[in-house]
């Protein structure tokens, strides 16, 4: 039996569905989503909750030529669907197959790439200028969420939209919830929208109501304008948004398509800003996600019948920094928590449950995280600020000028610093060496394994000054975390093997890269000493004049882009040293790395063991000499 979804290519075709045929759309497109997801991983609860207003906007508005564009685009899967992409779905966020994220070099249905919070609304508004002053004719339409609504850019783009004035459709999608459960007093106010009797009303119901008084009639109640303000201060939904200039519509029922479809109608005819409320359920139609909204936002490979998934085989460095962090607090009353929207993504759900009162959710607001942390290091706390790498960008004028340039004792623990896979582009965290390393004051470390990320955390926890431990998305590599923690000596690296013929010098993650290579090369004959450098800065001055006076040929390597990282790092110290040898820098290039498997994208970099090893041998040409004698030696024995 033919779905109606296999008559479904481009959005055009929805405008032949009846609104019955719609909802069976809805339902077909929602088995997609949990197929999809189930196989490839993703964002799912989000996506189920948005399939009815996307099948309202593509019937209503006429994309490509009428531009949408999506916060996040986390939620952009059913448009995906809708807009010629539904064969690929089975290669979603794969290495070659479709972004989990809008992306304009897929489909010019995709009018914005996104990736990151609270950017819809400035993109929307600048497409909205750009279209007036080129004096073109379409609509310009963001969907941001009730979890974008915690971020300030978010006002700043109401705040300049409502007084430019010019034609722009806001959606504000409430689902209540953006990563973990929103926080704040936005929050507060949008659930007494959703509420309260009192607050759903509209602006021409009171308007109305006034001009019926007796004795005031339509015209006097035209001039009564302090009193109607009063009375809509009292009465009308979305006074925020009526004040920053935009006309406020609901909230409306985000699941019936018959209601949606006439308010999008509607407000596409009038003019001005316009902002709709609409109320949705984070993972409708799929019992798991519904439960369980903040597992399933992001959720890796499922079974669809039960919503379990597969099982890992490892501990994950976010989960033993969660750990930590209990075991800390439990002996330190001084130590709070941190983190923006992230409560589980980063280890800290067990930290809010039992320290309540030290845990500090505050939205998606990463620039605020870090003030407020400064704030407390100053009044004699212990602040850690746990932010993905990707998100902490966001927040660098704040660690110079709020943190560094105080020295306060601040610890930023980046998860998912490098690369992260299937996210792609926009959540690699390939940059956090190159634009944190400048800072002064700031100590960088990396753990090459999981016990030395406990280490790592207990020795910014006792330095006086700030410290950022970064440390990649995943599995660790398999190191028990022991009970005894250990201060480690500040910029002292870790020699895991010594050798004559080359150094080789990695951090973090990157160190188990390094010591495959390392196994390689000393296969073929070669004599490599391996070093763990575990610290990005400070630099070890007696370990930079021992490895310039020892070595010609130095190879460092990371997860990091190579420019300004810690190669560049170790340049910069042996440029001190009237070195005279060669460094090669392996790492990251100038370039953004597309999405998958990390296995995958090392290969793609030449980054994994067996590049690696031809990498230095290239480099150097008379090592490959020095192999091949080695090999015929073996040979000969």
């Amino acid at each position: 039996m033919e779905r109606t979804l296999d008559r479904i290519n481009w959005p055009q075709d929805l405008k032949k569905l009846s609104i019955a045929e719609m909802y069976d759309l809805a339902a077909e497109i929602r088995q997609v989503l949990v197929e999809s997801v189930a196989a490839c991983g993703g964002h799912l609860a989000a996506n189920l909750g948005v399939v009815e207003l996307t099948i309202a906007l593509h019937y209503v508005f006429d994309a490509p030529r009428d531009k949408i564009i999506w916060d996040v685009g986390h939620q952009s899967y059913t448009h995906k669907i809708l807009t010629g992409r539904k064969d690929r779905m089975s290669g979603l966020r794969q290495f070659g197959g479709i972004s989990g994220f809008p992306k304009y070099e897929e489909s010019p249905y995709d009018a914005f790439n996104t990736g990151h919070s609270s950017t819809s609304i400035s993109a929307a508004l600048g497409l909205a200028l750009a279209r007036d002053i080129q004096k073109q004719n379409h609509a310009v339409v963001a969907v941001t969420g009730d979890g974008a609504m915690t971020g300030g850019m978010t006002y700043e783009a109401l705040n300049h939209g409502g007084q430019q004035g010019c034609d722009l459709i806001v959606i504000l999608n409430d689902n209540e919830m953006s990563i973990s459960r929103n926080v704040g007093a936005m929050s507060s106010y949008l659930n007494r929208l959703r509420t309260d009797p009192n607050y759903n009303r509209t602006k021409e119901e009171v308007e109305s109501a006034l001009a019926r008084i007796p004795g005031i009639g339509p015209n006097i109640a035209r001039a009564a304008g302090r009193l109607k303000d009063t009375v809509k201060y009292l009465m009308v939904p979305g006074m925020l948004f009526e004040e920053l200039g935009f006309h406020y519509i609901g909230p409306v029922n985000g699941h019936q398509l018959e209601v949606l479809i006439q308010v999008l109608t509607n407000a596409r005819r009038m003019k001005g800003p316009i902002l709709i409320h609409t109320i949705t359920e984070k993972g409708r139609g799929y019992e798991p996600a519904r439960q369980n909204p903040d597992v399933f936002h992001g959720v890796g490979p499922f079974n669809p019948d039960t919503g379990v998934q597969f099982p890992k085989s490892l501990k994950t460095y976010t989960e033993v920094f969660g750990e930590y962090m209990c075991e800390a607090a439990s002996k330190d009353e001084r130590i709070v928590a941190i983190t923006a929207a992230m409560t589980s993504g980063t280890g800290l759900s067990k930290f809010a449950r039992s320290y309540p009162q030290r845990f500090f959710d505050v939205g998606i607001c990463e620039e605020h995280a870090v003030t407020l942390a400064a704030g407390m290091a100053r009044a004699g706390l212990k602040p850690v600020v746990s932010i993905y790498s990707t998100f902490l960008q966001r927040a660098f004028d704040q660690i110079i000028h709020d943190v560094a340039l105080q020295n306060l004792p601040v610890v930023f623990a980046v998860d998912r610093a490098g690369l992260v896979g299937e996210d792609g582009p926009t959540h690699h965290g390939v940059f956090d060496l190159s634009y944190l390393r400048p800072i002064p004051n700031l100590t960088i470390m990396a753990p090459s394994n999981e016990n030395e990320l406990a280490d790592m955390m207990h020795t910014a926890l006792a330095t006086d000054s700030p410290v950022a431990v970064r440390y990649p998305r995943g599995a660790g590599e398999g190191v028990a975390v022991t009970r005894k923690r250990t201060v480690l000596p500040i910029g002292q690296p870790q020699v895991l093997a010594a050798g004559s013929d080359l150094a080789l010098i990695a951090v973090g993650r990157a160190v188990s890269l390094a010591r495959e290579a390392a196994a390689l090369l000393t296969d073929r004959g070669l004599s490599v000493e391996l070093v763990n450098a575990r610290f990005i800065k400070p630099l070890n001055d007696g370990f930079i004049h021992n490895i310039a006076t020892c070595f010609t040929r130095i190879v460092t390597l990371e997860d990091n882009a190579v420019l300004a990282g810690f190669g560049s790092a170790l340049l910069e110290q042996l440029s001190q040293q009237a070195f005279h040898g060669d460094v090669l820098c392996i790492g990251i290039p100038d370039e953004f790395v597309e999405q998958g498997r990390v296995e995958i994208l090392l290969e793609l970099l030449n980054m994994e063991a067996e590049s690696i090893v031809e990498r230095i041998v290239g480099r150097w040409p008379e090592l490959a000499g020095r192999i091949t004698l080695e090999l015929r030696k073996l040979g000969q024995s």
